[in-house]
């Protein structure tokens, strides 16, 4: 099977995660808020985790009890960069967090698998996770990295501090930052109805 340079995908146990864009619209975040409660406190709780921290899908499967209890910040030891990286959480993940592991002890894995004992849930699990519910509220492309590249668009949307959101993600240029949280593809988007609008008023112009 062919994949090109902008194919982004990852294989385990023989599935695999095609190229997933971020959610740009906020009511469509929302929806998948309301989706991924039905399913639980824990499968809407690593959504919101996600798309508030910009951590790697990998490095929130990660999480324990004694990492999140009563903390300011995550402080972890980055899974696929082996570097040690310091985030903070915000008021809002604060309260979910802290509301969520009542009475777990701090050993626990906060997005414990129902299966075993206690082990997180895959990362293939959680890619199933995110999917059905993105069908489901109507998004497509949707996956892991969508948490993360959710949390960079915004966060640009918000700040326009490239630099800054390269250092977070720990990227090699800023263009490789603009192209991961799909601000490229908007331009390209936008360009392309320029160009159509103007060519289709040319071409008006010379029918009228």
């Amino acid at each position: 099977m062919y994949y090109n340079v902008y194919t982004e995908f990852n294989i385990e146990r023989g599935f695999i995660m095609e190229f997933v864009q971020p959610i740009r619209d906020k009511e469509k975040i929302e929806e998948m808020k309301r989706e991924l409660q039905k399913n639980g406190t824990r499968d809407y709780l690593l959504f919101y985790t996600g798309i508030n921290t910009g951590l790697r899908i990998s490095d929130i499967l990660a999480l324990k009890v004694q990492d999140v209890r009563d903390k300011t910040h995550i402080s972890i030891k980055e899974t696929k960069t082996g570097k040690t990286k310091r985030f903070k959480i915000n008021n809002g993940l604060y309260d979910e967090l802290n509301n969520y592991i009542t009475g777990m002890d701090d050993e626990e894995y906060i997005f414990k698998s129902k299966k075993g004992d206690n082990k997180p849930i895959s990362r293939v699990q959680a890619y199933r996770i995110l999917n059905s519910a993105g069908q489901k509220v109507g998004l497509e492309e949707i996956g892991t990295h969508t948490l993360r590249k959710t949390f960079g668009y915004h966060f640009y949307q918000k700040t326009k501090d490239i630099a800054l959101l390269q250092q977070l993600f720990n990227h090699s240029a800023p263009s490789v930052t603009l192209r991961y949280i799909g601000i490229n593809q908007d331009m390209m988007d936008e360009a392309m109805v320029l160009i159509t609008n103007t060519c289709l008023g040319v071409y008006l112009l010379y029918i009228i």
